[in-house]
């Protein structure tokens, strides 16, 4: 690719008070196939951008590419990569990739006997999407029996994993088809509260690069997990085509993927692209036009780059929504569950309101930073942790060593 093609227009469907200062907006239904190809017809896009899971899974790519636009997201067939995890346990054991030993539960009566199958500390999870909080990790039987019946009274399967020790990475991967190219690799921390206390949520913030994890590590987690699984769904004729994100256990015998997702996720994002200084544009249409292996080499930020995600009073549970935002406009401040009334005010929308971006040349400044910017939100009754990042800015994480 001889140049970075320029991004002359920018729209967004349906957006967010953040992204309406940036984009055109209008409302659509995205898991509407034919009014996500009319709109971007309507706005003559030369490419479209599926950011969200949901209608990744529900085949909403394949629509934008069977109406000749170029897309950047997996068709249906592919996302079900994140989809089912049933579906990605098949994948991963046919490729030779090291996961957790599972069993899919689909009925109630046969749930003790399968959790009599596993030790604790249990894993319970929902088989499909559960937007990052669909997952119970607990010593306690009681616990992890009361969440699978839960998914199990709902009609949703329930995957049993054993639980991998060693620290949390998250790798994103441009994939179109076989070519993967890594990005830096980032950390996230799912529980709600400090010390990871609380229930799991769909990220409370991250921080990377990964100062315990060096480019010879993310080099093996490409060789050991991504490029065998890229290589397993193009021989099923399910080339995946966007972007693979790997979340790992990083074992003593190496990497092992607790799962799979078909698109960015937040709260590793807002990071990792805070150091990207590659156009992202010219990497997401190389992708969507399968000229990836001709992209040129990434270039990265020196230094690092934290990230603090401000939830709504009552998130993971029902969040409180409506409430006026002060200083969601500072720079570094990102959108997610937000939305502008009439009268001009930035109100909350969703359990996960924003994100505060900090960098720094080490993780110490970038956490400084992000703190510093988070001091000038306030969104009444929120929460947030305050030890984003703060072990490994200590230097206590490591990979444990091979016995």
């Amino acid at each position: 690719m001889a140049s970075d093609p320029a991004v002359t227009a920018l729209a967004c469907a349906p957006g967010n008070a953040g992204t309406a200062a940036v984009a055109e907006q209008r409302g659509v239904d995205v898991v509407d196939a034919e009014a996500v190809v009319a709109l971007a017809r309507d706005w003559a896009a030369d490419l479209v951008v599926i950011g969200p899971e949901v209608p990744l899974v529900a085949g909403i790519a394949d629509a934008v590419r069977a109406a000749g636009i170029d897309c950047f997201g997996p068709g249906a067939a592919a996302a079900r990569i994140e989809g089912s995890k049933s579906f990605a346990k098949d994948v991963m054991t046919a490729a030779g990739v090291a996961t957790a030993s599972c069993e899919i539960v689909d009925s109630p009566a046969h749930l003790d006997a399968a959790l009599d199958r596993f030790a604790p500390p249990y894993v319970v999870k929902d088989d499909g999407l559960a937007a990052g909080k669909g997952v119970v990790v607990t010593p306690d039987r009681e616990i992890a029996r009361a969440h699978a019946s839960t998914l199990l009274d709902g009609g949703h399967p329930v995957l049993l994993e054993s639980f991998l020790d060693g620290p949390e990475a998250s790798l994103f991967c441009l994939v179109d088809g076989t070519t993967v190219v890594p990005l830096v690799p980032a950390q996230d921390f799912k529980r709600v509260g400090d010390d990871d206390c609380g229930p799991n949520t769909g990220g409370m913030g991250a921080y990377a690069p990964l100062p315990w994890l060096d480019e010879a590590g993310v080099a093996d987690i490409v060789a050991r997990v991504v490029q065998p699984v890229a290589d397993e769904m193009a021989r099923r004729d399910v080339p995946f085509s966007g972007l693979l994100y790997a979340g790992l256990a990083m074992t003593s015998d190496g990497p092992s993927v607790i799962e799979f997702n078909c698109r960015f996720g937040d709260p590793e994002t807002q990071v990792v692209l805070a150091l990207l200084r590659t156009p992202l544009a010219g990497l997401l249409r190389a992708v969507a036009t399968g000229t990836l292996a001709d992209a040129p080499a990434l270039e990265w930020a020196d230094g690092s780059a934290v990230t603090v995600v401000v939830a709504a009073e009552g998130y993971p549970g029902v969040p409180r929504l409506g409430d006026v935002i002060i200083g969601s406009e500072a720079e570094g401040v990102l959108h997610a569950g937000t939305r502008r009334r009439d009268d001009g005010a930035v109100v909350s929308a969703g359990g996960r309101v924003l994100s505060v971006v900090g960098t720094g040349d080490d993780l110490d400044a970038a956490r400084a930073d992000a703190y510093a910017r988070l001091g000038g939100v306030n969104l009444p009754g929120s929460h947030h942790r305050t030890d984003i990042a703060s072990r490994a800015a200590r230097g206590e994480i490591a990979i444990p060593a091979r016995a």
